[in-house]
This record gives C-alpha cells, sequence and structure tokens, in this order.
C-alpha cells in the first residue's frame, strides 16, 4: 500500500490524515489502509488509518477520500 493517499485533492501521509479526523494533532499514526466500505454520503472510497491522540488512546478513523464524510471508532 502506498504511504500518501489524494484526500479531497490533497495528498496526505498518514499522520496527516489522522489529524484531518481528529481535528487535531495526534502522536503516532499507522499505515493508511483502504476501509471495506463506501461513502455513506457520497458513495466514494473510504479510507482509514488507526492513530494515537494521545498516551491512553489508540483509534480508528475513516476518512471519504472525495467529501467530508469521516468517523472514528468513538462514533
Amino acid at each position: 500500500m502506498p504511504e500518501n493517499r489524494v484526500v479531497q485533492g490533497r495528498m496526505v501521509t498518514a499522520r496527516r490524515l489522522a489529524e484531518l479526523i481528529e481535528d487535531d494533532d495526534v502522536m503516532d499514526a499507522e499505515s493508511i489502509a483502504d476501509a471495506d466500505r463506501d461513502c455513506p454520503e457520497c458513495g466514494g472510497d473510504v479510507i482509514e488509518v488507526g492513530y494515537m491522540p494521545s498516551v491512553t488512546e489508540f483509534v480508528t478513523g475513516q476518512k471519504c477520500q472525495n467529501c467530508d464524510w469521516q468517523a472514528t471508532d468513538r462514533d
């Protein structure tokens, strides 16, 4: 899998994707992966990334590559 992906017309790293989903800085992020779902808003491709927003929390976030839709396993 490539380390960078295009999200809404911008090339992003795993860390930047996690920051877009979290809307804040993150400590660490794993590689970006394809999610096994389509976007519920536009039907576009969804990617996911696991990341640590703090020392005590691990979150998996999903983001549509085409629109503003995003979700985490906290939702």
